[in-house]
């Protein structure tokens, strides 16, 4: 075989590759954009069913992480590949990461029993694994979270499933808990009984409960009251903030006295040294 031979050899062979490989790259791109408006569909039918948002993520990320999987599988086969035997390879390979990440492998698995057990779901304000905020997306792995200061934390399912989980939407109310310091000499029951009627117009607390007020404690300065108003999940910060302006202005239209801090000194019998104790805050 002379050279023009080989060289119309390694031109033929060189043609057929390049044409294989612009081959897969068309059929990559058109399949991605398939695989996206199939997603998007699939997506649209679920929102017509009215199905939970969270379940849909969870369901399209499967799907589409599998439909990827499948279209890699076939872009090999297009090159001659044996796909049975990249199958066995591919399978083998799981098992190897599998071992070697099996903390994937439990967020993964956590995933799963979030969606079966639904202890919250897309849109919920929960604490969990030592994050607060509202829950924006449950996927395979992870769970994202918009915390109060509107930073999205991303925490692994494994992480959330095995800690303690506060959801905060589940109720259709919750109670607010403040305290209101009164001086020694204000009427406990004429404070009680001015604070309940003040609170009580507060837009958005709740008349059934309806609004606690009473002594929680007594220290140097005088009666601590629990200051417990009810209020829809929604309004929660709203009526914190007004019941601590209501606290602050009904004690002062009264004209009661400010708590008087006072300092109660310990000597210690070894050093001598002394330890000073404060009581809360005064209104």
């Amino acid at each position: 075989m002379d050279i023009k031979q080989i060289s119309q050899v390694a031109i033929q062979l060189l043609t057929e590759f390049g044409l294989k490989i612009l081959g897969a790259i068309i059929l990559w791109f058109v399949a991605q954009k398939l695989i996206d408006f199939g997603l998007k569909l699939v997506r649209r039918a679920f929102r017509n069913q009215q199905i939970d948002p969270t379940i849909v993520n969870y369901l399209l990320n499967i799907i589409g992480v599998t439909l990827r999987i499948v279209l890699i599988v076939a872009i090999l086969g297009f090159f001659g590949i044996e796909t049975t035997s990249f199958a066995a390879l591919l399978a083998a390979v799981g098992v190897a990461i599998g071992a070697a990440w099996g903390g994937l492998l439990a967020n993964f698995a956590a995933g799963a029993f979030l969606i079966i057990f639904r202890p919250f779901k897309v849109g919920d304000f929960i604490t969990a694994a030592g994050v607060t905020g509202t829950v924006t997306e449950i996927g395979l792995f992870t769970t994202s979270i918009n915390t109060l200061d509107n930073i999205l934390t991303i925490v692994g399912n494994n992480k959330i499933f095995a800690d303690n989980i506060q959801n905060f939407s589940a109720n259709p109310y919750r109670r607010v808990d403040l305290v209101a310091q009164l001086h020694n000499d204000v009427n406990h029951n004429d404070a009680i009984r001015l604070l309940k009627a003040r609170i009580s117009q507060i837009p958005n607390v709740l008349t059934n409960p309806a609004p606690e007020v009473d002594i929680l404690e007594f220290n140097l300065a005088g009666p601590v009251l629990a200051v417990r108003p009810y209020t829809n999940n929604e309004s929660y910060w709203q009526v914190y903030f007004d019941t601590n302006k209501a606290i602050r202005e009904t004690f002062g239209e009264a004209g009661y006295p400010v708590p008087e801090y006072r300092y109660a000194i310990s000597r210690s019998s070894h050093d001598g040294v002394g330890a000073i104790h404060t009581p809360p805050l005064a209104y």
